[in-house]
């Protein structure tokens, strides 16, 4: 057997290659940018949330060791406080792009779906 001779695609072909994102129409198109959008931004929030966890437990356990020593004190006093300034950060952001969506007449530049009707040819 050689290897041109291994099958690459399913008998028949692929039918849908791109799956339910090929089979709609145009229109459809803003509504499924939108929740590919939301779902990142989601999946991202929650990184976020598990990270400041993270860093927060970590600085916990860094006072808790430090014993007597101020340097360790000082760094694990240090990581909790970059860990709530990246929490506040990254809460603020929501805030920052809707200011800046206003600020440009955007309207609510968070729903896309009204950018992209703003910005399509009519």
């Amino acid at each position: 057997m050689k290897l041109t001779d291994i099958p690459l695609s399913p008998p028949g072909g692929f039918s849908h290659p791109f799956g339910p994102l090929g089979q709609t129409n145009n229109a459809a198109a803003p509504s499924q940018f939108t929740n590919f959008l939301s779902s990142v931004i989601g999946v991202m929030t929650i990184i976020a949330a598990i990270w400041f966890t993270f860093i927060f437990i970590s600085g916990g356990i860094g006072i808790i060791s430090s014993g007597e020593d101020k340097g360790a004190l000082e760094n694990a006093r240090k990581r909790i406080t970059t860990g709530i300034i990246g929490l506040f950060v990254v809460v603020a952001a929501v805030f920052v792009i809707n200011l800046i969506g206003n600020l440009l007449g955007f309207g609510s530049i968070l729903n896309p779906i009204d950018l992209i009707n703003q910005v399509k040819p009519r």
